[in-house]
């Protein structure tokens, strides 16, 4: 028996959506958002994926906060009580992901026929995705950069109305190669984000996230937060129990997102 013929019958590959060198899309986020389409419901759709409620929601808010324009709505009332819908970059998404998931797997068929060895293309083959343990990843544009004599302040623009202001150290900047217009993407840990009810609140942290209470999720000892900031993208807070129970926090309300510029993380593509 030929060995090598049948290490190769089985050759699989992963498929990921580029956009402009990122990837932002694999076979997981797309399957999540297929369930959705076809139950209407986010509940269903994790059920159908073999996801929890919790996990669905996270990927949801992190393709809408990672995508120019969100990929999935929240509709309210009407005769089937509101549900969750795509939009149609959404199907878009979808339709374009299946059409070259389709060329890929005959690529692979191909692939498989012709190599006889698949140590001649593995040392090509390595992953670049990035993975971090921050809640809030948010793509922007740098839209002003105000230098000082150690640390410098850079402002973003996430596709809001509002945006996002980091403090990093002039070397950071050189280092990361930032300048007016660059693509970067910022992380905030959900513990470093304070929630206020008083959207006039004044305070010495220069972020300030207006929104909408759209999810509580309360657990044995914190309460998960997320607040739809506008233009379909969101932020999260983990609070405890107590806070939230003194806030009187309730889906639909107006509350605001506190965090400091130095708590804000920035990563460039190379």
């Amino acid at each position: 028996m030929d060995n090598t013929k049948t290490a190769l019958a089985g050759l699989k590959g992963e498929v990921f959506l580029l956009t402009e060198q990122h990837k932002p899309f694999a076979s997981a986020q797309i399957e999540l958002l297929a369930a959705i389409d076809t139950c209407g419901s986010i509940s269903k759709a994790a059920k159908q994926v073999g996801i929890s409620y919790k996990t669905a929601w996270d990927r949801i808010d992190a393709m809408n906060n990672m995508s120019a324009q969100p990929l999935v709505v929240r509709s309210t009332g009407g005769a089937q009580g509101g549900g969750t819908l795509l939009t149609e970059l959404g199907h878009k998404v979808i339709s374009g992901f299946q059409a070259l998931q389709d060329e890929h797997q005959k690529f692979i068929e191909r692939l498989g026929d012709k190599l006889h060895n698949l140590n001649d293309v593995a040392s090509f083959m390595r992953s670049e995705s990035v993975k971090t343990s921050a809640r809030n990843q948010f793509r922007g544009t740098v839209s002003n950069i105000t230098l000082g004599t150690v640390n410098t302040e850079v402002e973003l623009d996430i596709g809001t109305d509002q945006s996002i202001i980091a403090m990093i150290t002039q070397e950071s900047v050189e280092q990361l190669g930032l300048e007016k217009n660059s693509d970067v993407v910022a992380l905030i840990k959900a513990s470093s984000v304070i929630l206020s009810t008083n959207t006039k609140v004044v305070t010495s942290a220069r972020n300030k996230l207006v929104g909408t209470i759209s999810r509580l999720l309360p657990g044995a000892v914190n309460t998960d937060v997320t607040l739809d900031i506008g233009g379909g993208k969101s932020v999260s807070a983990v609070i405890t129990n107590i806070s939230a129970l003194e806030l009187e926090l309730e889906v639909g309300q107006a509350a605001c997102a506190l965090f400091k510029a130095p708590s804000v993380i920035l990563l460039k593509d190379a």
